[in-house]
């Protein structure tokens, strides 16, 4: 007898995990057609995803992703995978390069610029105007907080771009390094004065920056708690005087910002302002959505990392706000 209950109850639990394993396999089957890609150009060999919608006729318009901060990879560790179902639901498709050093894409994404980030781009909309599937006329960008930087020097040399998706974009690196820092703080729970002593010694950072400081010059007083790498240090040199409010006005076509109620890296009423001055009002769409963060996740998500993992792994079109795919998807079909 006692067999027996232990080989229903193994059959139980066996039934049950296949019953899960399917149920994920099928929550990550997306309806689209990935294509692995590679574009060759004078710095290098970039990698990446193009992705077709399952089937259409003629040609698609295409949204190039222009990627935040840190070693992303093509589909940002699946993340995107729900934003490209979408916009292959609305007829467009999606590319996405590998930064470099990343997923088989030469060189090292700490040593470029804003600059070179949006060079790198300009080459993948050279190449994707060149494929028999793509309006060429429909080409838009799709670019996220770091990106808020990259996406207005790739308009100033690519102008017939059709559109420009800009999701919670920084205006300036320093004042949003300044604004973030606070914000974390706060919600850690820090006092005022130990907020006060961490932004003194950012502070000391920043003025190094300026001076154009060594590496080893900055070790002398830094944290060992909070230690910047050596290679981060010489990203930060090339790249902390970023701002945004100058190269607005090299937008000629349609700019959809969306922003985040909840975000706390990103000053969200600064950048709507700066866009809103900088940006002619018959140019620019913007959507907010209260409950978002900086990465578009809700509230509950963004407090609890167990609930974003478990998101994630169970139903991944779900794990940014739903208004957000609805919104994008709506901007797109104007075109």
């Amino acid at each position: 007898m006692k067999k027996k209950i232990k080989l229903t109850v193994w059959m139980i639990t066996i039934s049950l995990l296949i019953a899960a394993v399917l149920f994920v396999l099928q929550q990550h089957s997306f309806s689209m057609t990935e294509q692995k890609i590679e574009i060759d150009t004078p710095q290098g060999q970039l990698t990446g995803t193009l992705v077709l919608p399952e089937s259409y006729s003629g040609t698609v318009g295409l949204v190039v992703f222009v990627h935040g901060d840190g070693p992303v990879n093509d589909t940002y560790d699946d993340g995107y995978k729900p934003l490209w179902e979408k916009l292959a639901s609305a007829g467009y498709a999606s590319l996405s390069l590998n930064k470099p050093g990343i997923g088989g894409s030469s060189g090292n994404w700490l040593e470029q610029s804003m600059e070179d980030r949006a060079q790198e781009t300009i080459y993948a909309i050279n190449w994707a105007k060149a494929l028999p599937m793509i309006d060429a006329q429909a080409i838009g960008l799709w670019g996220a907080s770091q990106a808020g930087w990259v996406i207005p020097k790739i308009v100033k040399k690519v102008p017939d771009l059709a559109f420009s998706i800009l999701v919670s974009p920084a205006i300036q690196w320093i004042s949003q390094g300044q604004y973030n820092t606070r914000q974390e703080l706060i919600l850690e729970g820090f006092s005022e004065q130990e907020i006060k002593k961490r932004e003194d010694y950012n502070a000391q950072i920043l003025l190094l920056l300026k001076e154009q400081a060594s590496y080893e010059k900055y070790l002398r007083i830094a944290q060992s708690d909070d230690l910047i790498s050596r290679e981060k240090w010489g990203f930060f040199a090339k790249n902390y005087q970023s701002d945004a409010s100058g190269d607005l006005k090299n937008f000629t076509t349609p700019v959809h910002l969306v922003l985040g109620g909840q975000d706390i890296n990103v000053d969200v009423e600064e950048t709507e302002r700066v866009y809103r001055e900088k940006i002619p009002e018959n140019l620019l769409s913007v959507f907010y959505i209260p409950d978002a963060d900086h990465s578009m996740l809700s509230k509950k998500n963004a407090l609890s990392p167990l609930r974003t993992y478990l998101t994630a792994v169970f139903f991944p079109r779900h794990i940014v706000v739903e208004p957000y795919l609805d919104d994008l998807v709506h901007f797109v079909s104007q075109f």
